[in-house]
């Protein structure tokens, strides 16, 4: 029996950080927990294991801080939130995977990144987290380059979610280590917490 091998897809990287943060009240990718901007901080983390990293935000947001200087895919299906970002990003490359991680996650650290490269199933649609409640996180995911068919039949259809996209896929999906980490601020009141929490930390 002749054995055949999966052509793994190279990995990209791609840091949401386009949405107009109307819950927030201020540009999120802006907001600094740990000293840098979200947008800097999840663009060095994916650099840690990715061939190259985009910062995926609208054009009026190619010189603002944090992502002036940095390598930016432009949101071509504007107003449609972080699926427009996604597709946009394949569309731009259509042969390598992408790793998607929203600006908005202040916990998210290597280590969850690190388990969901490592746990990567190439021959599946997407590698991603659950939550406690066993609801996928599409924002912190690998998708392969066979689910943007998914991702592109669910835009036709008017549906903006990539979370109903992925209700679709063929996923490998995993447990996080630290559910925490998987924790986003959308609200002022989640932000002071986060920034709390890292107030504490450095006490400690």
């Amino acid at each position: 029996m002749r054995c055949v091998h999966l052509m793994i897809s190279p990995l990209y990287g791609l840091v949401l950080a386009g949405g107009r943060s109307s819950r927030m009240k201020v540009d999120k990718s802006s907001l600094c927990y740990q000293g840098d901007t979200q947008s800097e901080l999840c663009f060095r983390l994916l650099s840690n294991f990715c061939e190259k990293v985009f910062i995926s935000n609208r054009e009026a947001q190619e010189n603002q801080a944090g992502h002036c200087g940095l390598p930016q895919i432009h949101d071509s299906l504007g107003g449609i939130g972080p699926l427009g970002g996604i597709l946009s990003a394949m569309q731009f490359q259509s042969e390598v995977a992408w790793l998607v991680l929203a600006c908005d996650f202040p916990y998210v650290d290597h280590e969850t990144i690190a388990g969901l490269v490592q746990r990567r199933n190439a021959a599946k649609d997407a590698t991603a987290y659950h939550h406690e409640d066993r609801v996928i996180e599409p924002l912190c995911t690998i998708y392969e380059p066979r689910c943007r068919t998914l991702l592109l039949e669910t835009y036709t259809r008017g549906c903006f979610s990539p979370l109903k996209a992925l209700l679709g896929a063929k996923i490998e999906v995993l447990t996080p280590a630290h559910p925490k980490h998987l924790t986003n601020a959308n609200f002022p009141e989640e932000r002071d917490r986060a920034l709390d929490f890292y107030d504490r930390k450095q006490e400690d």
